[in-house]
């Protein structure tokens, strides 16, 4: 069974930081390309950032570009470190996997369930 399983979301103050991790299993972890799409209230998913199979390219959406770093390990995790997080990044941010890399899309081959993450005033 594929299960991908994030961790890692919660409140925070604007300016502030947090780890998000997914844990991979059921699958060939190697093989897949790992993302986070996150999705705020009432509005569709948006893509946040992409690592390639071997964590050789990283890739960000213009709004994270030097407050977020995606990294991945050998023991079928990926990270995703948020920095100076403000209000806007508040979400549902969902861990995904796809077999064929493709910067910047929505659709993968499986997700997972999803952490909330709060920025509040």
């Amino acid at each position: 069974e594929v299960q991908l399983v994030e961790s890692g979301g919660g409140l925070v103050q604007p300016g502030g930081s947090l780890r998000l991790s997914c844990a991979a299993s059921g699958f060939t972890f190697d093989d897949y390309a790992m993302s986070w799409v996150r999705q705020a209230p009432g509005k569709g998913l948006e893509w946040v950032s992409a690592i390639s199979w071997n964590g050789g390219s990283t890739y960000y959406a213009e709004s994270m570009k030097g407050r977020f770093t995606i990294s991945r390990d050998n023991a079928k995790n990926t990270y995703l470190r948020m920095n100076s997080l403000k209000p806007e990044d508040t979400a549902v941010y969902y861990c995904a996997a796809r077999g064929k890399f493709l910067v910047g899309t929505t659709q993968y081959d499986y997700w997972g369930q999803g952490t909330q993450v709060t920025v509040f005033i």
